[in-house]
Order: structure tokens, then sequence, then C-alpha cells
């Protein structure tokens, strides 16, 4: 057999595997996204409160988080929080859920900063603007700052999701199906050890530079906006 029929063979066997795992990448990635943008608007807004309290616990959230390893945070939720859930939850020990659990966690603290770095590259006049025009600070924050904030991120955010793709292959130490997952079992089928796990490689690089040039296109049409 030659070498494209060879690869054309592998792809119709394997094909599949690979498109599951490729499924569960994105959605895990997406999830995180979304979710740690989520979280992440609230940690900013602790982190930037005038309170102590929440300040201190905003600024602690992202300084633990970015100082700790991802693998230890899947782990710490993966296997400390699935053994404290009951029985009558069981719901709740899905393996998607408690990785896109800790995928958010960790995403929020990175996305908070990214948040507030957007928040402080506005303007002060802006702020005052809104003042002048009767409007509330938390108005000002809302109506003003934060739409414009929110434009200044937004490749910074495409950017997270691009690494977030290519991090959640971490879950395969806890035996979520993701795309590096998909490859090491086809390793493991086929007794291969570069192939299945180079068509893994290309599945990430088409996500990622598919994204990436997406991104890019979206940012153009900002800096014409």
């Amino acid at each position: 057999m030659g070498f494209i029929e060879s690869q054309i063979a592998f792809i119709k066997q394997y094909g599949i595997a690979y498109l599951l795992g490729v499924r569960t990448t994105l959605m895990l990635s997406l999830i995180g996204v979304v979710f740690g943008f989520l979280l992440g608007i609230i940690i900013c807004l602790m982190r930037m409160s005038k309170n102590k309290v929440f300040s201190f616990f905003g600024s602690a959230y992202v300084e633990i988080i970015r100082g700790t390893p991802m693998m230890v945070q899947l782990l710490l939720i993966y296997f400390g929080l699935r053994s404290k859930i009951p029985p009558s939850l069981e719901l709740l020990k899905n393996q998607i859920l408690l990785c896109s659990v800790a995928i958010c966690i960790n995403a929020a603290a990175y996305i908070a900063e990214l948040i507030r770095g957007g928040i402080e590259s506005v303007d002060k006049g802006q702020f005052e603007a809104g003042r002048c025009l009767g409007l509330s600070e938390k108005q000002t924050m809302k109506a003003i700052i934060f739409p414009q904030a929110l434009k200044n991120i937004l490749p910074s955010l495409g950017n997270e999701f691009i690494a977030l793709i290519k991090e959640t292959a971490i879950v395969l130490n806890v035996g979520v199906a993701d795309l590096t997952y998909m490859g090491n079992v086809i390793k493991g089928t086929t007794f291969e050890v570069f192939r299945p796990l180079m068509y893994a490689a290309i599945l990430y690089f088409i996500m990622t530079f598919s994204l990436s040039k997406l991104m890019n296109k979206f940012e153009r049409r900002l800096a014409n906006d």
C-alpha cells in the first residue's frame, strides 16, 4: 500500500475518533472562555473595589490561581471535589462538568486581569464626562467605561480562547476524551507513536490557526470602526 493510500485508510478508520476529540476540546475551551469571562468580571470588580475585603479576596484569587499550575488545580477539583459530592448528587460527578469548573476557575483569573487592564486603558476623562452627565459611578461604568474596555480586550480574549484550546489537553490525565486523549488511544491501538499524535497536532494547528485568522480579521474591523 502506498503512502497516500495508507494515510487515507488511517483517516477513514480513526477520523471519527479524532472528530469526537476535537468536539470535546472545543467545548471545554468555549465553556472556559464564556464562564471564565463572567466570573472574571466579578473578580475584576472585586479587585478594583474600594471595599478592602472584596479587594483583598479578588487580589488573592488572581495571585493564587496564576501562581499555581493548572494541572494541580484540575486534580484538586476533579479528585478533591468529586470525593465530597454525596451519592444523591451523582450528576455533579460528570467528568466534563468537573473539568469545566477547573478550566473556568483558571481562566477567570487571567481574564479578570485582562478586563482590569481594559478598564484602566480607558481615558479617565470618559469617567469624568459620565459623572458630569449626572450618571452614578455604577451607571458610568456600565454605559461608558465597560463597553470601551470590552472593545479593547476582545483581541486578548481571542488569544485566551486559542491558549485554552491547547491547555485543555491536560484533561487527558483524568480520562476525559479530548483530542490529545484520542491521539493516545489510537497510538495504543496501532502501536504507532508518530502518526497518531502528528494528526492530533495537525488538528490543533488547524483550530488555533483558523481562530487566529478570524480574530485578526475581527481586529481589523474593530480598528476601522
